[in-house]
């Protein structure tokens, strides 16, 4: 059992409308976020009764766009406990000074949305030349950069992993690669062959915990094969609460016992070691 846990992908919502509108990206709002929402409070009440230590929380891009003032606001006055992934259009001329005002406001990371549950994107753009300014600008501030993509993307994530070698780029949900094949789990080559990229991190969410039961797929087998391409240190713990259903505690519970049988330095790493790496914040 791991020692600490942190959590690199939950989420918040705020009840209070008027002064944080609902406008998502894509004009669609994601299901979850209408109907199971969960505000600061209780994410910290779900914390502390699932053991959690400290969370870099994502933004809900599916109900607030490129608007972070809800993260900010939330986690402004526990730094000691708290980071926050912020997303901007970094396809805009304005995306640099974005990044330094969200920054400037406390978060320490950038998230890019270009495939989910309500937005289905040509992933192309991620390799736009229009982007460049935002990538460097990630450059230059040491910021991570995760991503929510699918495989069929990675050829134009690769042009800006060759033109960015030093960007730490993290998969969000694995890629939400096909496992249920089982091993050789040829179906998810392309994520696999993302660990050439000593700078691509993976995101290893609740969702996928999941899924290594699917069809032919074992825990034992797919993270076996994972760690031995990516390695524990390249690998974090997101809970993804409340995308999916079920309470925090439950969730945290299910993925410790999921992964019982990894040595206890790998748990560590993929726990909180390599969320402490990936966000400095978390380190305070």
């Amino acid at each position: 059992m791991p020692t600490r846990i942190f959590d690199i992908h939950p989420h918040i919502i705020s009840a209070d409308t008027a002064r944080y509108p609902v406008s998502p990206l894509g004009g669609k709002r994601s299901a979850w976020s209408e109907h199971r929402p969960v505000d600061f409070e209780q994410l910290v009440d779900g914390m502390n009764a699932a053991g959690v230590d400290k969370a870099a929380i994502v933004h809900s891009s599916t109900t607030y766009g490129y608007d972070n003032s809800y993260l900010a606001d939330s986690i402004a006055l526990h730094r000691d406990r708290f980071a926050g992934v912020f997303s901007v259009d970094v396809r805009a001329p304005d995306a640099p000074q974005k990044i330094r005002y969200w920054v400037g406001r406390g978060l320490s990371g950038l998230r890019l949305f270009a495939v989910g549950s309500t937005v289905k994107t040509d992933q192309s753009w991620i390799a736009d030349s229009a982007t460049f300014p935002a990538w460097e600008c990630a450059i230059e501030l040491g910021l991570p950069v995760a991503i929510s993509m699918r495989q069929e993307g990675l050829p134009h994530l690769e042009q800006v992993l060759t033109r960015y070698p030093q960007v730490r780029v993290v998969l969000d949900h694995l890629l939400h690669a096909p496992i249920a094949d089982g091993p050789p789990y040829a179906e998810a080559a392309p994520l696999f062959a993302m660990a050439q990229y000593p700078n691509v991190y993976l995101k290893f969410t609740s969702a996928i915990v999941k899924k290594t039961r699917d069809g032919r797929a074992t825990p034992e087998s797919f993270l076996a094969k994972l760690l031995s391409a990516f390695g524990s240190n390249r690998i974090a713990w997101g809970s993804n609460y409340p995308a999916v259903e079920g309470s925090l505690p439950d969730i945290v519970a299910d993925s410790i016992s999921t992964l019982a049988f990894l040595p206890h330095d790998d748990q560590e790493n993929i726990f909180w070691r390599t969320a402490a790496a990936l966000y400095p914040a978390l380190q305070a």
